[in-house]
C-alpha cells in the first residue's frame, strides 16, 4: 500500500499493534519502490510480476526505483505530481489531509459508498455517520471550480470562499482544498463549501471568479 508522506510512521506502529496469531512483517519500503501511477486507458506495458494496484480511474504499479530509469525509457517519459494532481482534481477525486479536515465525515465528500461499510457492527464515527445518513444532510459539501483564468497564481489550500456577489470582505462560505492547472481545463480547484450554497452561485476563490459545478448533492 501507498499513503500520504510521512504518514507511515503511525500506520506502521497500528498494524504492529494488531498482530495476534500471524507472523506478518511491516515494513516501510519507501527508499526501495516508487509509485507510478497509470491513468485508465494507458498503453504503458506491466511488468511482469509487478504489484498492482487497481483503482476505477486507473492503475498503481509499485517500482522498484533501481528499474524506474529504464521503465521510463521504454514508456516514455514520466509526469511529475503537478500533472497527477491535475488529473485528480479534474476527476473530483477528494485526498486525505487536503479536502479533509478535524471535522470531515463521509458524506461531505462522496466517500459514503466507498469508505465506509454500513452494516458492519461497529465503526469510528458510527454515531455521525448513521446520522447523516438516516435522518438529515452533511453540513458542508464538496464541489469543482473553474477558476478565472486570467489570475497568475492559484488559490492555495485554506483559501477562502465567498459569494462573489458579497465580494472579497463577504462572508466565508467555505476554502479550496486543492488546486492545479489542467492541460485542457486551465485554472481548476475542489473546494468545500456550506451545503446550502446555491449550486448556480458564482463564487470568488480569495480574488479569484470561480464558477461551480456540483460534485456532492446539496
Amino acid at each position: 500500500m501507498h499513503v500520504e508522506p510521512d504518514t507511515q510512521g503511525e500506520l506502521i506502529a497500528y498494524l504492529e499493534s494488531m498482530k495476534f496469531f500471524y507472523r506478518v512483517e511491516v515494513a516501510d519500503r519507501t527508499a526501495d519502490f516508487a509509485v507510478v501511477y497509470l491513468p485508465a486507458g494507458s498503453i504503458a506495458e506491466v511488468p511482469e510480476g509487478a504489484a498492482v494496484r487497481e483503482t476505477p480511474y486507473g492503475r498503481d504499479l509499485f517500482l522498484p526505483r533501481a528499474e524506474l530509469e529504464t521503465y521510463a525509457a521504454q514508456n516514455g517519459p514520466v509526469a511529475g505530481v503537478l500533472a497527477y494532481e491535475a488529473l485528480r482534481v479534474e476527476g473530483h477525486r477528494p485526498r486525505l489531509g487536503f479536502e479533509t479536515d478535524h471535522r470531515t465525515i463521509p458524506h461531505e465528500l462522496g466517500w459514503i459508498g466507498t469508505a465506509v461499510h454500513l452494516q458492519k457492527g461497529c465503526y469510528r464515527g458510527q454515531e455521525t455517520v448513521a446520522r447523516v445518513q438516516n435522518l438529515g444532510k452533511p453540513p458542508r459539501r464538496l464541489v469543482f471550480l473553474h477558476l478565472d483564468g486570467s489570475e497568475v497564481l492559484l488559490p492555495g489550500h485554506g483559501t477562502p470562499v465567498r459569494l462573489a456577489a458579497d465580494g472579497a470582505e463577504g462572508r466565508q462560505l467555505g476554502f479550496i482544498t486543492s488546486s492545479a492547472r489542467h492541460h485542457e481545463l486551465g485554472p481548476i480547484a475542489l473546494a468545500l463549501v456550506k451545503r446550502n450554497v446555491a449550486v448556480d452561485a458564482e463564487l470568488l476563490a480569495g480574488d479569484t471568479a470561480a464558477a461551480q459545478e456540483t460534485v456532492v448533492e446539496p
